[in-house]
């Protein structure tokens, strides 16, 4: 984006053919060369402009304050704002009466550092010369992110939150908060989202992340202002399609039905493809893929148990049993580790035919569960029920993992 004095926004920028302004953003520059933002891994950057937007209205004490975070293709519209407005990708979940009740909460969603909806990223420009930073752009981290995020709550004169929530890539960013912030917040909802990232999941990342720099287009980040990677971009997203599903339910869908010469799953992939090119850069989606990567609440403590030692909010971990993205053990042990070390914290499974996806489409199912642990915190029993899913050999693999972890 390019912006003005006033930071308003002016025009969508030509490296950012995909960016939507929506009537109800809002824009903050929350970093300056006075006052530059420091990345986890080094270095800084001089100015960064968020994009965010709010629903409902801000108490007098500021106590109803729910930060949602969003996955990694989502952007800072969650939800309409009214009648007239686009339903957003939580929809089902926000609004007046909904789980994240706007007649009672202020909500704030904001769109992540590195993205392309508006904050600070690769296609944005640089200050130096005004041209994008493309290759120029640092490594960051889910921590950055939140950094951003607690640097647009300073500036809006926000002193504490109520709740942070989110799915995926927005769940590590609720747990990168209640570390970083321990203090800030009262409660903690991470949904299909593991204390760090696991081989596997790097595995699958790195494919997509070859498939867009093998694209001739790529040009080592720097194609702004002529012909984007398109076709690997495509393909990275064909493949994060698929890893965000479930075999069941691509039977369900698709079995083996053929149309225009190709199987419908094909057809799918490829339309999926299509889509995120016309509203996301290639830079931003290896940028945030880096990030995930890259994410362990461990990394700067002495272990990953001191990290999570840290939480002081009560903290809700909603697993999704046919993810196989992010399986659901990975959230059980989190939560069995959060319990161990006295935070007060439950773990919820859903039974999703939809696999990582769940957490966008089996709104049914996650309703009860945020109504009732936003309305009363940690469910209090004796008794806990104990799945036996601690004892598969993955399952202890990844909690061994993670007990040697020293950093």
């Amino acid at each position: 984006m390019i912006y003005n004095k006033e930071n308003n926004f002016t025009e969508a920028s030509a490296n950012l053919p995909g960016f939507k302004r929506r009537p109800y953003m809002q824009l903050a520059q929350v970093a300056n060369p006075a006052n530059p933002l420091q990345l986890t891994l080094g270095g800084t950057i001089d100015e960064v402009f968020v994009v965010y937007e709010t629903y409902g209205q801000l108490s007098e004490d500021g106590s109803n304050v729910i930060l949602v975070t969003h996955a990694l293709t989502g952007d800072s519209h969650p939800a309409a704002h009214d009648e007239h407005d686009e339903p957003g990708w939580w929809e089902p979940l926000i609004g007046p009466g909904r789980p994240l009740d706007t007649d009672k909460y202020y909500i704030i969603c904001t769109n992540v550092l590195g993205g392309c909806q508006g904050t600070t990223g690769p296609a944005s420009p640089s200050p130096v010369d005004g041209k994008p930073y493309g290759s120029r752009f640092p490594n960051i981290t889910i921590r950055d992110m939140v950094h951003v995020q607690k640097r647009l709550l300073d500036y809006l004169k926000i002193e504490h939150i109520f709740a942070v929530v989110g799915g995926s890539m927005g769940g590590m960013q609720a747990l990168e908060w209640a570390i970083t912030y321990p203090k800030y917040m009262d409660r903690v909802i991470v949904i299909a989202a593991p204390g760090y990232s696991s081989p596997q999941a790097i595995a699958f990342n790195k494919v997509a992340k070859d498939t867009i720099m093998l694209d001739p287009n790529w040009q080592q980040g720097d194609y702004y202002g002529g012909a984007a990677p398109d076709n690997g971009l495509s393909i990275a997203r064909a493949l994060g399609m698929i890893t965000y599903q479930t075999e069941s339910m691509m039977y369900k869908k698709f079995g083996r039905i053929r149309r225009s010469g190709a199987f419908e799953i094909e057809n799918y992939l490829d339309y999926q493809g299509q889509s995120l090119v016309k509203r996301f850069d290639a830079n931003s989606y290896l940028c945030l893929l880096n990030a995930l990567d890259l994410h362990d609440l461990g990394y700067g403590y002495p272990s990953y148990r001191a990290a999570l030692a840290r939480i002081k909010a009560e903290v809700l971990v909603v697993g999704v049993s046919s993810d196989i993205l992010y399986p659901a053990y990975q959230q059980e042990e989190l939560a069995k580790i959060l319990k161990n070390l006295g935070v007060r914290t439950e773990y919820t499974l859903i039974d999703s035919l939809y696999g990582h996806d769940g957490f966008l489409i089996d709104f049914h199912l996650l309703r009860p569960i945020l109504s009732r642990f936003i309305r009363n915190g940690v469910f209090s029993k004796k008794t806990e029920k104990h799945h036996h899913s601690f004892l598969k050999a993955r399952s202890l693999a990844y909690y061994g993992a993670r007990l040697v972890t020293t950093e």
